[in-house]
């Protein structure tokens, strides 16, 4: 029995024994398995672990195990990747002006359980370059796409657009393949024929011309409201300076108010202070004539009453003088006083109030001055204006003048005669009319006084035409005659630009009375 248990306890130590060694090997395989089989994936790439199971482990950013010589890890970039996208050569737009496009796409892998399936067939241990590689044509036949179907003009104002139709247009493509596009930004346009540079030249030129007008309209901006601003400156700083006086001139008669009551005030109490003096005194000098009194009413109280009462009568009397002069003395003194302040105050108040009437009507007058000033000069302004304005009307008529002499020559020569003839005769009538009597005697040569008379202002007329005739070489007798029957056939003179003129019909007219006048009958 004894050896029985010996060999059960023996058997159950040997037991204990061997699983101890397998839970140590056990442990030990554990730690071994982790040791060399644990992996942590960064945020930018995704750890895939495939092997046991159908579907694959993805570890982005965290860690994982994988059980070695059953698993394998593989990789795939997650970061964000840019891809530069050129055209390689002029492709021609909507428009058929070839351009080269430089543009920069920002791609990365989808994350999203179909998207990362779909990124580890095509680009699973595939380092950045190898992917740029595979996406860098798709990309450029996409935008080489776009760019036939826009314009020049667009594709330059409006890059943006141009760029979010590559991205969309693209990204179909990139779908299939797990691609996401970030983004996709134009660096760079650049034309066959630089049109471009012109157009820029073109917009360049309608800035500048806007920026001119612009800045123009600005300093004259400036200019108004810096005369505006300048203006009301003038006038704020005019009234600030009118309500300062006059503040000060309200302070300065308030101070006189109040120096005049306090000195008032003390008066007062320096005459009540002289009255408590007198009044102590007085009280002083009654205690000690009463003193004296009653001592000397000791001393006499012996002698006779009517001494006593002679002596009290004396007393009295002394001391109703004293008091009267006392009191009159006062009365005098405050009078005094009093009258040296209201002369005092008067002669300051009346220096305070020149002073300040001479300074109101020093602003005044600078103000009246600075108007005076400034209707001067818009009177100025004016008149210059007007001046200008009649100068330019003159100027316009003599030019239409000049104008209309040059085109009608001759002709406007005769018109400026002609209308002369009417005034020519009236001046020369002028001296008759200051002949008062006339006393016509017949000379007796067979020439009448009375056709003499008669013939002055046609004689004068005449030497007048004959004046011109020789300065001018123009014939104004033969012109007035020029509709007759004699002129246009006998002596073919043919004057033109008088048909229509009224003033010539009328010197005509004038002339045929002082042919009248010459030829009629002498008197006798």
């Amino acid at each position: 029995m004894d050896k029985l248990l010996s060999t059960m306890a023996i058997a159950a130590v040997g037991l204990n024994s061997v699983i101890t060694i397998v839970v140590v090997v056990a442990i030990a395989l554990l730690i071994l398995i982790i040791a060399t089989g644990y992996v942590k994936a960064p945020p930018d790439k995704a750890f895939i672990i495939s092997g046991l199971k159908k579907d694959s482990k993805i570890l982005i950013g965290r860690a994982g195990i994988k059980l070695p010589f059953f698993e394998r890890k593989d990789t795939l970039v997650l970061k964000q990747i840019s891809i530069d996208i050129k055209t390689n050569g002029y492709v021609p737009t909507l428009d058929f002006i070839g351009v080269d496009i430089d543009a920069v796409a920002k791609v990365r892998v989808k994350t999203d359980p179909d998207g990362i399936k779909i990124a580890m067939k095509n680009f699973l241990n595939m380092d950045e370059a190898r992917i740029i590689a595979a996406l860098t044509d798709s990309l450029q036949g996409n935008m080489r796409e776009i760019i036939g179907t826009v314009k020049l003009k667009e594709l330059n104002t409006d890059r943006k657009k141009f760029g979010d139709e590559v991205q969309e247009k693209a990204q179909k493509d990139m779908n299939a393949l797990g691609i996401e596009i970030i983004s996709c930004n134009i660096q760079k346009i650049e034309d066959e024929k630089g049109l471009i540079i012109a157009l820029g030249q073109d917009n360049m030129s309608q800035i500048q011309k806007d920026a001119s007008i612009a800045k123009a309209q600005a300093d004259k901006d400036v200019a108004i409201a810096e005369a505006e601003a300048r203006r009301l400156a003038n006038e704020a700083q005019v009234k600030a300076e009118t309500e300062i006086a006059s503040k000060q001139n309200e302070l300065r008669i308030k101070q006189a108010e109040l120096k005049r009551e306090s000195d008032i005030k003390q008066a007062e109490a320096d005459a009540a202070y002289e009255i408590q003096q007198q009044e102590q005194r007085k009280t002083i000098e009654i205690t000690t004539a009463n003193a004296n009194i009653a001592r000397q009413e000791r001393e006499i109280e012996l002698k006779k009453k009517d001494v006593e009462v002679t002596e009290q009568t004396l007393e009295a009397d002394i001391k109703k003088r004293a008091e009267a002069e006392k009191f009159a003395r006062q009365q005098k003194a405050e009078a005094e006083l009093f009258e040296r302040q209201r002369k005092a105050e008067a002669e300051k108040f009346e220096k305070e109030k020149s002073a300040e009437a001479a300074k109101i009507k020093a602003a005044a007058d600078l103000f009246a001055k600075q108007q005076e000033a400034e209707g001067i000069r818009a009177v100025g302004e004016a008149e210059a204006k007007a001046i200008e304005a009649k100068g330019l009307a003159e100027a316009e008529a003599l030019e239409k003048k000049a104008e209309a002499m040059k085109k009608y020559g001759q002709a406007a020569m005769i018109e400026m005669i002609v209308k002369a003839l009417p005034d020519m005769a009236s001046a020369i009538a002028k001296p008759l009319e200051n002949i008062d009597k006339v006393t016509i005697i017949d000379s007796g040569n067979g020439e009448g006084g009375v056709g003499s008379m008669g013939a002055y202002v046609p004689n004068v007329l005449a030497k007048t035409m004959e004046t011109v005739k020789e300065v001018t070489g123009l014939d104004i007798v033969d012109i007035m005659k020029a509709q007759t029957y004699d002129a246009k056939v006998n002596r073919n003179v043919n004057i033109t630009g008088l048909e229509g003129n009224e003033d010539v019909k009328k010197a005509v007219a004038t002339q045929a009375v002082l042919k009248a006048a010459d030829d009629k009958p002498e008197s006798k």
